[in-house]
């Protein structure tokens, strides 16, 4: 269903307000905004800052599995736009149980845990405070080498054909 001021002259709905705070479906698209360049550049100083790859040549029978650049807009309780987020994530679903891994877990806090705690402060009448950790998915250990390319946008010059040797979960 649409309002009559959702549509033009012409019969056709009017996107314009949707597409002008949109997030990027894909890298080229991001680097033609600064917002988004900065978003990329703070998630690979984030990776780096936590040893979380090492430049690499792909030793010979391994393969490297791709990555790619997934874009959200964080929003005040108004609606407004608080920052702009890039994550880097692994084609996982190109691995194979039993050669590429061996075990599927991450750990996460339940709804029920979180309703606890909280619940828990509450009786007992304690300060609760919130905070973001920009990169706890980082401290995942890795028991196998699992190599990645190179983030589309941050290609090391003169090392193109070298890929990331994971040391932690990305």
């Amino acid at each position: 269903m649409c309002s009559d001021d959702q549509i033009n002259h012409e019969g056709e709905l009017i996107y314009l307000a949707l597409m002008a705070e949109a997030c990027p479906i894909n890298e080229a698209e991001a680097m033609t905004q600064e917002v988004w360049k900065k978003a990329m550049s703070e998630e690979i100083r984030s990776i780096e800052k936590n040893e979380t790859w090492s430049l690499v040549k792909l030793p010979a029978g391994k393969h490297k599995i791709g990555v790619k650049w997934i874009f959200k807009q964080k929003l005040n309780p108004d609606g407004s736009i608080s920052k702009y987020k890039a994550r880097l994530v692994a084609k996982g679903f190109l691995q194979k149980q039993g050669v590429d891994y061996t075990e599927v877990f991450a750990l996460v806090a339940r709804i029920e845990t979180i309703r606890l705690v909280v619940a828990i402060a509450c009786a007992k009448e304690w300060k609760l405070f919130q905070l973001d950790v920009k990169s706890a998915f980082l401290h995942g250990p890795l028991m196998e080498e699992v190599y990645v390319q190179q983030p589309p946008g941050f290609v090391a010059k003169g090392k193109e054909q070298q890929v990331y040797k994971l040391n932690k979960a990305l």
